[in-house]
């Protein structure tokens, strides 16, 4: 079994009530379907496989938002724990060193 973790970025405009309802709809989809947010508009979740990620990804098309772009990143738990959080923590930044509590799981 390869953990993977799918990252979810969308760009969805909001100029009118109708787009504000489409982007509401596909963020509560997401967090229905088991994404955390990472950051706005950036989403993940954690898959078991890679056809589990097949699945979810036809999942995402059948949610899309009526405009928009969103970009849907696929990588293995290895890739993912490669990141770097980056935080301003230079004196008188306004900005505190630590980014808060991350999602931590134990296998």
């Amino acid at each position: 079994m390869r953990i993977m973790r799918m990252l979810v970025m969308f760009d969805l405009p909001t100029g009118n009530k109708k787009e504000r309802r489409s982007y509401a709809d596909f963020r509560k989809f997401l967090i229905k379907d088991g994404y955390h947010m990472e950051q706005f508009s950036v989403y993940s979740r954690v898959l078991l496989s890679r056809d589990s990620a097949d699945a979810h990804l036809k999942r995402l098309k059948a949610n899309l938002p009526i405009a928009g772009a969103v970009t849907v990143l696929t990588l293995t738990e290895k890739q993912y724990e490669g990141r770097e959080v980056l935080v301003d923590s230079r004196p008188g930044s306004g900005k505190t060193a630590d980014p808060g509590p991350q999602l931590t799981l134990a296998f």
